[in-house]
């Protein structure tokens, strides 16, 4: 999501290390750099909590761990369990790999950060950061999309369910959002590239959100500004209204059915609901937050960082609980673990 915070300069002990003075500054020609420009930045992130930081990382460190944990739970199960081979956790599986390629761009920087009185980033991995960051968002919500879709054409369309969504049909939807995603989010940062740099170097975030970096530019961004909220806007209500198309057919489709068939087709899809819900509201929460100038620097960074990891620690979590048929898996393979285990002992212990 692209953020859109109020014009403040951060202040912070790492603000020593600047150079503040107009000398410092350089000049740009055609939105090139000048040697004397910016190589590097500097990410604030939460250095005025002080010591406080530990509590942050802990926490981060833990919720990162359950992540890939969870996350990787369960694309093993879906691709080596015969019995989850329909079209729905084949999604899953895809947005479980997203998840734990979205948060790895940016929660391992934040955890070294953390440790680190100055954490810096070179301005070309900077922006790579921040365009990953936001294409991988991207590629969420457009994997939600197809989900969506997924749970419409298996309620209102039963019968041609397996025909419509064959695996070549799969395949192109997944392709097509990384793809889709991955050409969308080039002009915005083509642009953000293309700006001079030139001091202050301090990012008042944990990572190189593209909103704050913008703030740097030592040009005018008022295209970078139209372009970035055009793009934003645009991929949040496609796929929002898209989904709720969805669920808005679902819900009619479902009010013609008999109970036992309204419960057993709402709780296939009740678990995406619940990650889109989340999604979709702390996005907005995050919005928000950054729109209103009563919140301070911090307060936007750790609501910006819920939203970041929170969907993707949520997701294996929820749907774990609220899919009988993952959570059969679940315990099939690690039961299957556990027997492989004893069995790797007692040969040892035959052999010794």
């Amino acid at each position: 999501m692209e953020l859109l915070p109020p014009h403040v300069s951060p202040e912070s002990p790492r603000d020593s290390y600047l150079p503040l003075s107009s000398s410092h500054r350089s000049s740009s020609v055609n939105g090139t750099r000048e040697p004397d420009g910016v190589t590097f930045f500097i990410l604030q992130g939460l250095s005025s909590f002080g010591e406080k930081q530990m509590i942050f990382f802990v926490i981060l460190l833990l919720g990162y761990i359950v992540i890939l944990g969870g996350n990787s739970m369960i694309i093993f199960v879906t691709l080596t369990d015969p019995k989850l081979d329909s079209p729905m956790y084949f999604f899953l599986a895809n947005l479980s790999f997203v998840d734990i390629v979205y948060t790895t761009t940016t929660i391992p920087k934040m955890l070294f950060g953390f440790l680190s009185d100055v954490s810096t980033i070179s301005v070309p991995i900077c922006f790579l950061q921040s365009y990953f960051f936001i294409q991988l968002s991207i590629t969420i919500r457009i994997t939600l999309t197809v989900m969506a879709y997924d749970r419409y054409v298996a309620i209102c369309n039963p019968l041609r369910y397996a025909s419509i969504m064959t695996r070549p049909t799969r395949l192109f939807l997944v392709a097509g959002a990384w793809v889709f995603s991955a050409l969308f989010w080039l002009p915005p940062t083509i642009i953000a590239v293309r700006q001079p740099y030139c001091g202050p170097k301090v990012v008042a975030h944990c990572w190189c959100d593209p909103s704050s970096v913008r703030q740097l530019a030592c040009a005018d961004t008022s295209m970078d500004n139209v372009v970035s909220l055009s793009f934003g806007v645009v991929n949040q209500l496609t796929t929002g209204l898209s989904i709720l198309m969805s669920y808005v057919l679902i819900g009619v489709s479902l009010s013609r059915m008999a109970v036992t068939q309204r419960l057993k087709a709402f709780r296939t899809c009740s678990a995406h609901l619940t990650v889109v819900t989340i999604y979709y509201s702390s996005a907005a929460f995050v919005y928000i937050s950054y729109r209103v100038g009563n919140f301070s620097t911090e307060v936007r960074i750790i609501v910006a960082l819920v939203y970041a990891a929170l969907t993707p620690f949520l997701n294996p979590v929820i749907y774990s609980l609220r899919n009988k048929e993952l959570q059969e898996s679940i315990r099939r393979t690690v039961s299957r673990f556990r027997s492989a285990a004893v069995s790797a002992m007692k040969d040892v212990n035959t052999v010794s």
